[in-house]
């Protein structure tokens, strides 16, 4: 086999660690921010139902939205909470 076959292979085979690496990170990371996602839902989902009253948990969202956007970013805007607790 010549020299530039040979590169040729390796390259090819290094190319695919990446792209294996690339690919099971990612995977990680939406399985790990999907549970974020359905653990933060829940447990403002137990604050809530322990009012008992719908403008009691509208102002927790509402607060807890404001105080984790500053914090964490849009990402914890008061609709992404919302489809969060529905989750």
């Amino acid at each position: 086999m010549s020299e530039m076959a040979s590169e040729d292979i390796l390259l090819r085979d290094v190319r695919g660690l990446i792209e294996d690496a690339r690919s099971a990170v990612a995977v990680t990371v939406n399985v790990g921010l999907t549970m974020l996602y359905w653990q933060i839902g829940r447990r403002i989902r137990q604050e809530t139902l322990r009012g008992e009253r719908a403008e009691y948990g509208s102002q927790i969202v509402a607060t807890v939205s404001r105080q984790l956007q500053q914090e964490f970013g849009n990402r914890f805007s008061e609709k992404s909470l919302r489809r969060m607790i529905q989750f």
